[in-house]
């Protein structure tokens, strides 16, 4: 058992409980934290009094949105790149223990979702919903891509939903989440306590189906055919010209969106997306993921784009290649070349 100002890890009847407890940080996920996940996963994988793990987060405003990238901006911009390097493979290796745990881990994700949050909670056996859930992975708006394991998610979307999610940061609802495979089960908010109380009594994962009832509608569904018509384009470029093409409202927002991320960061998203369709491990998607972000500081915008959207705030980053269209394959081919060392 072990507990912070910032995460309380312990046992409670048939379950390990981990809260995130920054409420008034939207509960970003700290390297602190994330180590303490990881360390109790291990603690309680071969523990039979341990039958499930169950996380959540004080409030209802946010179960996580993001990481804390505070420490990440100001190493970077010191020229310490190692830090960074550092924070996300040790991320990247409790996203996998994550997905990969042999007893179910279930998730609720109430709140904000995005970021690191979508890696400690989407790859859960059990991802529950409700009615205040936002999820989205807007990363490139900071000159980063969707990460985390994320691709994974992305990728076996219905259709092209993945490239629309990755490049446009657009936010879903919980009905969205459980129509694009990121969640299971939608449970009222107001039950969150009463459902986690009983599987702490009774380590039994059928329990959740008694809680779960009907969300309200999503929209993305209807706006399938809008989503694959652009977003099966061979390019983020292309991608952005069949949106502004379509001339509908629809498209002309989601093309907004895309021009607003970081061109270099939007481009490698699509290829990201892509190339996990043709993966069958969290691994190999994160290993993916790692070529990048071990990059995005060196040589890539990350530290413009945190400048601009978290800073200083003023919302008009100096991107080094302003335009998808001034991008060059070559420069997204070397974000995305192999590192010399694998994570796994």
């Amino acid at each position: 058992m072990s507990s912070s100002n910032d995460i309380s890890i312990r046992v409670i009847g048939k379950a390990g409980r981990i809260t995130l407890t920054r409420p008034q940080a939207l509960n970003a996920m700290t390297n602190d934290m994330c180590m303490a996940i990881g360390k109790a996963l291990s603690d309680w994988r071969d523990d039979p009094s341990v039958q499930i793990v169950v996380i959540d987060a004080e409030g209802s405003k946010a179960f996580c949105a993001g990481g804390d990238i505070a420490d990440l901006y100001e190493t970077g911009k010191a020229g310490n790149f190692d830090f960074g390097r550092t924070f996300w493979a040790d991320e990247y290796r409790v996203n996998a223990q994550i997905k990969n745990y042999p007893k179910p881990f279930i998730a609720v994700m109430d709140g904000i979702v995005m970021g690191g949050g979508v890696g400690i909670s989407a790859h859960g056996s059990h991802r529950i919903v409700t009615e205040n859930t936002m999820f989205a992975m807007p990363e490139c708006g900071i000159g980063l891509v969707p990460d985390v394991g994320g691709n994974l998610l992305l990728s076996r979307a219905p259709g092209h939903i993945g490239e629309y999610l990755a490049t446009s940061g657009a936010r879903l609802g919980a009905a969205d989440c459980i129509y694009a495979g990121i969640a299971d089960t939608f449970i009222a908010s107001g039950r969150r306590s009463e459902l986690i109380e009983v599987l702490e009594n009774n380590g039994d994962v059928a329990a959740i189906d008694k809680f779960a009832s009907e969300p309200s509608d999503g929209e993305l569904k209807s706006v399938q055919p809008l989503i694959d018509n652009a977003f099966s384009a061979a390019s983020a470029k292309a991608i952005a010209a069949k949106l502004e093409e379509a001339g509908d409202e629809w498209s002309t927002k989601t093309a907004k969106l895309v021009r607003r991320g970081c061109p270099l960061s939007v481009a490698c998203a699509v290829e990201l997306v892509r190339q996990a369709r043709q993966m069958q491990t969290i691994e190999q998607v994160l290993d993916l993921e790692y070529r990048f972000t071990y990059r995005s500081m060196s040589d890539g915008e990350f530290i413009e784009g945190v400048r601009a959207q978290i800073i200083d705030k003023d919302r008009n980053p100096q991107w080094r290649t302003p335009r998808l269209e001034d991008l060059s394959q070559d420069q997204i081919d070397n974000m995305l070349e192999p590192l010399e060392r694998n994570l796994f």
